[in-house]
């Protein structure tokens, strides 16, 4: 628990849940260019006769899709973790808490759907 009684460790705390968004959807980013970049290369220089394949940029590309969405979630955890640690008066009366945490949660969401989504197509 705080004894600092302090708003800024709240806007701290959210301060760092909102970097960790920009963070995952960083790595979502990548791994979708990592992987659709495998794709068009694929396409560039087939191979006679071969099937296409998944090859190692596919699965590079979808673990970063991953890594970002369990990045996503794993900081909103942890933000809600922190929040039961604050005291009432580190928290400004009538701010909304929910929003970094609505925030990231639709960001790891859409993560598992492009990760289903990459792993469907080719």
């Amino acid at each position: 628990m705080s004894d600092l009684n302090d708003p800024r460790v709240f806007f701290a705390a959210e301060r760092t849940l909102l970097a960790w968004n920009r963070t995952s959807l960083a790595l979502m980013a990548f791994g979708f260019v990592i992987e659709r970049f495998g794709l068009f290369v694929s396409i560039l220089l087939p191979k006679q006769g071969m099937p296409q394949q998944r090859g190692l940029s596919f699965w590079i590309g979808l673990i970063f899709v991953l890594l970002g969405a369990v990045a996503a979630a794993y900081s909103t955890v942890q933000y809600r973790k922190l929040l039961r640690t604050l005291k009432p008066i580190e928290i400004p009366d009538g701010y909304r808490t929910d929003l970094g945490v609505i925030s990231n949660l639709i960001v790891a969401a859409l993560g598992i759907v492009l990760t289903v989504y990459l792993f469907q197509g080719v």
